[in-house]
């Protein structure tokens, strides 16, 4: 089975609110892709996006907190 691949060049970015306001440890999330979270570093917003399955990040954010 090949992975699902979305084309991110039209997500709308946020900012995690999680992240501090000094400049680091800066996470975005797009929420605009059902079925997909793709995360990026907002301090290399042209650098490489992880995009996790929906359920697999419900269960990250779920075990973090």
């Amino acid at each position: 089975m090949q992975p699902r691949r979305a084309d991110l060049a039209s997500a709308t970015w946020r900012t995690s609110s999680h992240s501090n306001s000094d400049g680091g440890q800066c996470v975005e999330v797009a929420d605009d892709f059902p079925g997909l979270v793709p995360v990026r570093d907002s301090k290399q917003p042209e650098g490489p996006a992880v995009v996790f399955g929906a359920p697999a990040w419900t269960a990250f954010v779920n075990d973090i907190r």
